[in-house]
């Protein structure tokens, strides 16, 4: 006799379309066809089982951080309450609202007028306006306070020409917590100027029109209209900024800010209080899970539609003189002072110390941070391709959620990522040794941490998003008729994705390996905790010289990353102009 699931169970698994193999039941026979709105789901199938594992995976770390936020360390926990908690907390709070007011104001502004409006070098500026995404905000730190100290171009510019000497006149410092909103909004508008420009590409001629019908001039328009139809976009950007905020190390950590990342870091290696580093890397992503739900709460009820489906080319405005040099200038300081300044003044350096910046260690390294980028570059769109073929075989909500979690990983900062994985595979590492010394009298030593393999796996956690989305969207343009066609003629799944659809979408691959790779290059809260012994990254080296004010030696390898970071900034601008006809 075959036993009857209860009610209540039955009717969770009716609605998630589960079947089991093996023996059946009544209420759920495997014969019945599965409804269009709830795909079948095999829990058993290979493709499920892969892309149940990954997710699994990549949010292990993320468990173990938020696992530990109960564990008992009262002690040094009202240590750290009573003395630095607070100014960790009111750190990141200004550094957050600092930084997206910044990366607003420029991203959309910027966004605007080189889509809208007519005026000298504007297609110049389509592009130039993503550069400051090459160079990371810690080298900007660097190459400001060489370029703005007392020793700096500028005040001895100003000495020389007033007379002044030292306590003759105020300066702003830059090492402050306003010094860093400054430059992590110059290198972090860009996420918001990308989307935004593609939201205001994206609108249609009709609805801009119907306002300038109504009595709207061009700034009434851009208010009362364009800038509520891209809302949604300039909020996704706007989150993507504020997590790299909340990420960021080298630039908080060199201007003396405290804040949640710093605080994991000494808290781990000044103090030696590895949980208490951990409950901090909870409170830390607490905040940001509850910065994502406020950005999909502010998103909720907000739909824009549009009435028409006229995509023609959108009239621009022609500026004459006085507003068209306002806009030039508009455009120009982000680039000039996020790009331009600190990418000059860094090949001044370097090209005034090759002796020193180029040397044997800086080939070391730059061969370092090249092997992991690659590896994990290639690992990563693997991964990715894995996760959105099941996804496409499979479309069912349980699919889809366990995509999401493994595509979690870029809202994750560094830090959290290193500590949720350094702690659980010490303690695996330990347990092993200890089995094998009482057993075998054999140290095995560390297996897995401190190695090149848990530094991959850090990477990996944080940047597979940024390769699932764009081998989704690549996989998302195939015909599903081809998959019907690849099956008719023999071909298993396995096949169809390695003999149809991995040739079909190999430049949206390759586009996803490289940002990956760029992203691995600049990676450093992650690589200062994870890397082994003797095994430093170009970032690590620019990192360590700079903390030593050795900005000169620095300046090679800082260059030789803003080069780097170059490559996603020009494919992006390619991309962007081809995509209205």
């Amino acid at each position: 006799m075959t036993r009857q699931l209860p009610p209540p169970v039955l009717k969770v698994f009716k609605t998630l379309g589960w079947r089991f193999p093996g023996k059946g039941n009544p209420a759920m026979p495997q014969t019945a066809k599965p409804s269009r709105t709830s795909p079948r789901f095999d829990l058993f199938d290979p493709w499920t089982i892969a892309v149940t594992t990954i997710a699994l995976l990549v949010a292990a770390p993320v468990l173990f951080v938020l696992a530990n936020l109960f564990a008992d360390t009262r002690e040094i926990w009202s240590h750290l309450a009573s003395t630095v908690l607070p100014r960790y907390l009111i750190n990141s709070i200004w550094l957050t609202v600092g930084v997206s007011l910044g990366v607003s104001v420029i991203g959309v502004g910027t966004a605007w007028l080189v889509t809208m409006c007519r005026f000298w070098g504007d297609r110049v500026f389509e592009w130039a306006l993503l550069l400051p995404m090459a160079a990371p905000a810690y080298i900007l730190a660097y190459t400001y306070t060489d370029f703005l100290d007392f020793s700096g171009p500028v005040q001895t510019g100003l000495r020389y020409l007033f007379g002044w000497e030292y306590g003759d006149y105020w300066f702003p410092n830059i090492r402050s917590l306003w010094g860093a909103i400054f430059l992590l909004a110059l290198t972090l508008y860009p996420y918001v100027y990308l989307l935004a420009r593609v939201a205001f590409l994206e609108q249609s001629v009709c609805t801009l029109e119907a306002s300038r019908i109504l009595g709207c001039n061009p700034w009434r328009s851009f208010i009362k209209v364009a800038l509520p139809l891209a809302r949604p976009a300039i909020v996704a950007g706007l989150a993507l900024a504020l997590m790299e905020t909340l990420n960021d190390f080298g630039t908080v950590q060199y201007f003396g800010v405290d804040t949640f990342t710093t605080g994991i870091y000494r808290t781990w290696f000044g103090m030696g209080e590895r949980v208490a580093a951990t409950q901090l890397a909870a409170i830390l992503l607490l905040f940001i899970l509850g910065l994502i739900l406020l950005e999909r709460r502010s998103r909720r009820r907000a739909a824009f539609y549009h009435t028409s489906t006229s995509y023609q080319d959108l009239p621009r405005y022609s500026l004459g003189f006085v507003r068209g040099l306002g806009a030039w200038l508009a455009c120009f300081l982000p680039v000039g002072l996020g790009f331009l300044l600190p990418a000059g003044d860094l090949l001044v350096m370097a090209m005034s110390h090759l002796d020193r910046t180029f040397d044997r260690q800086f080939w070391e390294f730059a061969r370092h941070s090249l092997t992991v980028a690659a590896i994990t570059a290639i690992i990563a769109v693997g991964v990715s391709a894995i996760i959105a073929y099941g996804v496409r075989l499979h479309p069912h909500p349980w699919m889809r959620l366990v995509a999401r979690i493994a595509a979690m990983g870029y809202a994750i900062p560094g830090a959290v990522i290193a500590v949720g994985i350094i702690i659980p595979l010490g303690g695996f590492d330990n347990a092993i040794d200890s089995w094998m010394r009482s057993t075998f009298g054999i140290s095995t030593g560390l297996l897995l941490s401190g190695t090149i393999s848990a530094l991959i796996f850090a990477y990996l956690v944080r940047f597979l998003a940024v390769a699932f989305g764009t081998v989704e969207s690549s996989l998302g343009k195939i015909e599903p008729s081809l998959d019907e066609a690849a099956r008719s003629l023999g071909h298993t799944p396995t096949q169809t994705l390695l003999n149809v659809h991995v040739p079909m979408m190999w430049g949206g691959m390759l586009t996803a390996a490289m940002m990956v790779f760029v992203d691995v290059m600049k990676e450093l809260p992650a690589t200062l905790v994870i890397r082994p012994f003797n095994f430093d990254t170009l970032a690590v080296r620019v990192y360590n010289l700079a903390s030593d004010e050795r900005l000169a030696e620095a300046s090679g390898s800082a260059l030789a990353l803003v080069v780097v970071g170059m490559l996603p900034a020009i494919v992006l601008s390619w991309r962007i102009a081809r995509s209205r006809n």
